[in-house]
């Protein structure tokens, strides 16, 4: 048995269609691109690539198509040491893609088409229990249709497994039983189309994650990029944590592998102002390269950028 700390994904797998421009076009606008490339992504493969590398022993519950993105998926997961044995091959439907445009600040916009995301089921979730009985943590995003989503958080709880949930892409208006779950982990952007609040500025940034706790989160955690990160709990303790100054080169990958880190942390049992530091210094770290799987550091490059800058 692993003494690795045991996580399970439940998640999205794309292939990301990347084009690099100066700048977003607005709407009508054509823009010249200045490169395309395909890499690896989607949120739950990224994350699950996050935790591999960052010391986790990582199983996925996903589905791809039965076509070539699919099978390059696959093989660049079991690379990376994740058990990919429960993502199921879908006939009849794609991989999911995920269309990116990054602009010359390593800004992006992102259009996902989920496709054999989409058909992943309750039915796909109950009958392997026994991976949420065996796992610490669970991570979740919303690239997944509801009832799936609610599937594993109902099974992760049954199971006194943590649930993570990362609420992206953010519904306008989330299902109140989703807010349930041990850890909540939204972006600014994210947390305001949740709440109506916009995180900008220190008071605001509490009064976003008190309402996230308020709405039956045990914990929320708001990635705020540059400014860092806000942890709150239901207790109304209050922890923030600086962020690491580093060379911005692609922000596409950053949350994934901030809740990727959050998750080996905590499963490691950290309390959570430390874990949210280990997760802030994986997600500056992935800013730093381009694409998102391929941006993911190690557990090592994190430690030595957080002995680098001492906080």
């Amino acid at each position: 048995m692993s003494d690795k700390p045991n996580i399970l994904v439940v998640g999205s797998i794309n292939m990301d269609l990347v084009v690099r421009t100066a700048r977003f076009p607005t709407p009508g606008e054509t823009v010249l691109g200045e490169g395309f490339a395909t890499s690896p992504g989607g949120k739950g493969a990224n994350q699950a690539v996050a935790v591999a590398r960052l010391g986790g022993q990582c199983r996925m519950i996903a589905r791809v198509g039965s076509d070539t993105f699919g099978e390059v998926m696959l093989e660049g997961m079991k690379a990376e040491g994740i058990d990919c044995t429960h993502v199921m091959r879908t006939g009849g439907a794609p991989t999911g893609v995920a269309m990116i445009i990054v602009n010359a600040k390593g800004e992006n916009t992102i259009v996902v088409a989920g496709v054999a995301n989409r058909m992943l089921t309750p039915d796909d979730i109950f009958p392997r229990a026994e991976l949420f009985q065996e796992a610490q943590v669970m991570l979740v995003q919303l690239e997944l249709p509801l009832p799936t989503i609610r599937a594993a958080i109902e099974l992760a709880r049954r199971h006194n497994c943590k649930v993570i949930l990362d609420p992206a892409p953010a519904p306008r208006q989330m299902p109140p039983e989703l807010f349930h779950v041990d850890i909540i982990s939204p972006n600014a952007a994210e947390a305001e189309s949740i709440t109506g609040q916009m995180a900008i500025e220190e008071r605001v940034d509490k009064n976003v994650a008190l309402d996230l706790v308020a709405r039956g989160a045990a914990a929320a955690v708001l990635k705020l990029g540059p400014r860092g990160a806000l942890v709150v709990t239901g207790d109304a303790q209050i922890a923030r944590v600086p962020t690491y100054k580093v060379n911005v080169v692609d922000t596409t990958g950053a949350g994934d592998a901030f809740n990727g880190a959050l998750a080996v942390a905590v499963a490691q049992g950290k309390d959570l102002p430390t874990a949210a530091k280990f997760a802030n210094a994986a997600g500056a770290l992935a800013c730093t390269r381009r694409g998102a799987q391929s941006a993911m550091p190690t557990a090592d490059e994190v430690r030595m950028l957080m002995q680098d800058q001492p906080m």
